[in-house]
């Protein structure tokens, strides 16, 4: 049973009249964050090579497009505030990746960066979306990065959040959400999981994990709670992809757009010294510290992440 409301065909749902969108709208003024009160915000469902997505989508059409990708065991809904605070100077698409959230799991179990790549451009060109900012958390990073090496010249901008090419996918940071995510699959009750993500993050509010825990689970048949990521994404022996499925500092020298790459304070994933070899090794390229965070950059200091990137995105006009 779905928890949270969504697109059941390919028609929108207008969100914004739910008991969820007036949730988010309480965590926005809880944090003190800014955004357009008659805002666009839509539930949407589409199919891209075979396989069906669901994505959120807010602001006007006619606005600058910026796409946003979750990272691991993470949905299009960990954008909600950043979403709403841009919406109303930019066309904002957050995209349920393949396997995660409320998109189809896929037969296959390919959850390679180069797959999901292929899923976003798919993605960008169905939409007719032209020069988007492309910004990707963690996961979503990657993906980013694959995306921009294979066409350069499709973005606007990007900005990666707490990622980079010379990540050691068994480093301490990188090891504690692996174990996290094959330790926390299904629960009898949400609070169960409420309580496991207070004690793995630190630094948000637990009013705000307990207005958000909907997006993460599904109710099965026989009463629990269960997450709604592929299990095989939950499997502690599931093989990292192959190193030439991932992008290397050499090859991330091809992306010339504007990009800035966002760590947190706290990180254990990526290091100050990570951060500057990838902006070193992207021409246009810069890093910034938001403090108060750990890895989950934009919901652990959702305030600390906007002031980050507002410059940035003044920049590009």
């Amino acid at each position: 049973m779905q928890l949270n409301e969504m697109a059941e065909g390919l028609e929108p749902l207008d969100l914004t009249g739910t008991a969820e969108f007036a949730s988010l709208l309480q965590s926005a003024t809880d944090l003190g964050i800014p955004h357009s009160p008659g805002v666009r915000y839509v539930s949407r469902q589409t199919v891209v090579g075979g396989h069906r997505f669901h994505f959120l989508e807010w602001g006007e059409r006619s606005a600058p497009a910026v796409l946003l990708l979750h990272g691991g065991n993470q949905t299009a809904h960990a954008w909600d505030l950043v979403s709403l605070h841009l919406s109303d100077r930019y066309h904002v698409y957050a995209l349920d990746q393949r396997g995660h959230g409320d998109s189809e799991w896929v037969r296959d179990q390919d959850y390679s960066p180069q797959t999901m790549a292929s899923d976003a451009l798919g993605f960008i060109r169905q939409q007719g979306v032209e020069s988007p900012i492309v910004m990707g958390h963690s996961m979503g990073g990657g993906v980013t990065m694959a995306l921009a090496v294979r066409e350069p010249e499709l973005p606007r901008a990007l900005v990666f959040v707490d990622t980079g090419p010379a990540i050691d996918a068994m480093n301490e940071g990188a090891q504690e959400i692996r174990n996290f995510i094959t330790a926390n699959v299904e629960f009898d009750h949400i609070e169960d999981f409420v309580q496991r993500v207070q004690a793995y993050d630190p630094f948000r509010p637990r009013e705000h994990m307990e207005r958000t825990a909907r997006y993460n689970l599904f109710r099965r048949a026989d009463g629990k709670y269960v997450s709604k990521s592929d299990r095989v994404l939950h499997n502690p022996d599931r093989p990292m992809p192959p190193e030439g499925q991932r992008p290397t500092l050499a090859s991330v020298g091809v992306i010339g757009c504007p990009t800035l790459i966002l760590r947190g304070e706290h990180s254990r994933v990526l290091t100050r010294e990570r951060a500057q070899e990838f902006a070193d090794a992207l021409p246009g390229g810069r890093w910034v510290e938001v403090e108060r965070c750990g890895h989950n950059v934009q919901t652990q200091n959702t305030p600390g992440f906007l002031a980050a990137i507002a410059p940035f995105l003044a920049e590009l006009g």
